[in-house]
């Protein structure tokens, strides 16, 4: 019987990278690099590279794999050409975080995980921890990209 707690996590994953399609969907590239508040807030561009790239390595800390490539930095510089090149990346991702949320059944949601920070600071947190913090850290940022699709449409 299919883990109910990987159950709920695929359907939060998928619906999060739903609405990140949604706000990249059909929106110019001004748009996707667009800060609504100026360099330092993020882009949808940016929330959505920021995103899919955090969750994917969450959730290899959650299943107990090897920490999945990432460059964090290149996250929150990232431009986007045009929608395509964004759900894309979105739809690639969300298709690795699948496979990982498989590897993810019969996980013992308490065992200990741990992985280094950029920094190299050390990050501890149960299977379960890292495995809701992805999920609400996706759902987060899919939904300041939505706000700021809406922020671009309603600018004067």
């Amino acid at each position: 019987m299919p883990d109910p707690i990987v159950q709920a996590a695929r359907r939060a994953v998928a619906g999060s990278a739903k609405t990140l399609r949604q706000a990249a969907a059909d929106l110019p590239a001004e748009a996707l690099n667009w800060r609504p508040a100026g360099p330092d807030t993020n882009s949808i561009a940016v929330l959505t590279a920021h995103a899919m790239q955090a969750t994917r390595l969450l959730l290899t800390m959650a299943a107990g794999l090897p920490p999945a490539p990432r460059d964090r930095a290149g996250e929150f510089a990232a431009v986007a050409d045009g929608p395509e090149s964004l759900l894309a990346m979105v739809d690639g991702l969300a298709a690795e975080c699948a496979g990982v949320l498989d590897a993810c059944e019969g996980v013992d949601w308490g065992t200990p995980r741990t992985r280094h920070r950029d920094d190299g600071s050390l990050i501890e947190m149960s299977a379960a921890a890292a495995l809701f913090h992805a999920v609400e850290h996706l759902r987060g940022h899919a939904d300041e990209a939505a706000l700021t699709r809406h922020l671009w449409l309603a600018r004067p």
